[in-house]
């Protein structure tokens, strides 16, 4: 495919993906490209890049990564839905979005084949499920998962294994349908896995939309969500855990460019870690830009996190760019904290053991996330996940 660049005046292309010595003023100006040698390697001093421990890339970033693997996608069969492994010159491929940074461009310059799945109708649940390429090994994948008009249906992602993996996932919603997207991080310890989400919402269509990051030793995933025609509507709930060691990055730009469309972001993570040489670190950028277009936008986002041990490190940088007045109501907002001593002293003081009690607020936390996944088994599932991370350290 040619390459694609957006629009940058000359003294911005230094500037590659809000890189380098001149920082874009706008995330609506941001660099995008099909092509990874349109990008520049960054260094880790970039703001896009600043927060990602770049040595532990394993060479995804630079050009050193072989791809030497392979990264199985499967789906089962499921009436009304269907599944196509296409080339590269499918006319469906990439109509969700660019890349913006230089690993997904990566893995799209390297990919030769895209698993294409179609949602039409009313289908039952259906999981994808997307297999590292192995350990010491490194491969990228592209999967695009599309609806028809009026179609509501429910899609869970699994991501899982070992290895290295630099991907793409698009999802186009046609007009009027309802996506349910769950998306879970279920690495192997020793798995890295860099990727970008390049989410389409059609006319009047809605997103219901949950990340959850459990697994895995460096997980950064980057999300767009562009709105493709007015009355969209996004509602987009994320969930990470980091224990010992695990970097987990969370990265949205909310793109409201066309009127009367809602967004509503809610993320939310825990940190722990025994050892000051093996800290956890949890990063959040949520990125809301409204567009001059976008009259009568209603959004909000909001991102809460709970460091339960000492020499863990969460960052939050929560943004909101608006740039036309005519609108419904739009804010963003960002808290960090410990346990809170009064909770553990109301249930301690009804006979709770303090152990017992640190358990029940990081569960009750997590709570008003989870819950809303409608799929029982998954839901259980992941509980119990969560259950087993808080015994990793004895909260």
């Amino acid at each position: 495919m040619t390459t694609e660049v957006s629009g940058l005046a000359p003294e911005l292309k230094s500037a590659k993906e809000g890189q380098g010595e001149v920082p874009i003023a706008s995330a609506g100006e941001r660099f995008q490209s099909f092509d990874v040698n349109a990008f520049e390697v960054p260094g880790g001093r970039e703001e896009n890049w600043r927060f990602t421990p770049m040595r532990r890339l394993r060479g995804l970033h630079d050009g050193t990564a072989p791809f030497d693997g392979t990264a199985a996608i499967s789906v089962p069969e499921v009436a009304g839905v269907t599944v196509e492994t296409v080339g590269r010159d499918d006319k469906r491929l990439g109509e969700a979005g660019v890349p913006a940074d230089r690993v997904a461009a990566a893995a799209w310059s390297a990919f030769r084949e895209a698993t294409v799945v179609t949602l039409d109708g009313n289908p039952d649940p259906v999981t994808v499920t997307v297999e590292g390429p192995g350990a010491g090994v490194t491969a990228v994948s592209h999967l695009h998962i599309r609806t028809t008009p009026n179609t509501e249906a429910t899609v869970v992602v699994v991501r899982q294994g070992s290895g290295a993996l630099a991907d793409n996932l698009e999802v186009v919603l046609a007009d009027a349908s309802k996506l349910t997207l769950v998306v879970t991080e279920e690495w192997a310890d020793d798995a890295v896995h860099v990727g970008a989400e390049h989410l389409s919402i059609g006319k009047d269509a809605t997103l219901r939309g949950t990340a959850v990051q459990l697994g895995g030793d460096l997980v950064r995933v980057s999300s767009t969500i562009r709105y493709a025609a007015p009355g969209g509507d996004a509602e987009l709930l994320g969930l990470g855990f980091a224990d010992g060691g695990q970097h987990l990055e969370q990265r949205l730009l909310v793109d409201h460019a066309q009127p009367n469309c809602t967004s509503n972001v809610f993320y939310k993570n825990a940190l722990q870690t025994n050892d000051a040489n093996d800290p956890a670190h949890t990063v959040w950028i949520g990125d809301v830009l409204i567009r001059a277009a976008a009259e009568q936008t209603r959004t909000f986002e909001f991102n809460r996190n709970l460091v339960l041990t000492e020499h863990a490190r969460a960052d939050s940088v929560p943004n909101l760019e608006i740039e036309t007045g005519e609108i419904a109501g739009a804010g963003h907002a960002s808290t960090t904290g410990r346990f809170d001593d009064e909770q553990l002293f109301y249930l301690q003081s009804r006979g709770i053991p303090e152990k017992d009690a640190r358990r029940l607020v990081v569960r009750a936390f997590f709570h008003e996330i989870l819950h809303k996944i409608q799929l029982p088994e998954l839901r259980e599932r992941l509980e119990e996940a969560v259950e087993a991370e808080l015994a990793v350290t004895g909260v």
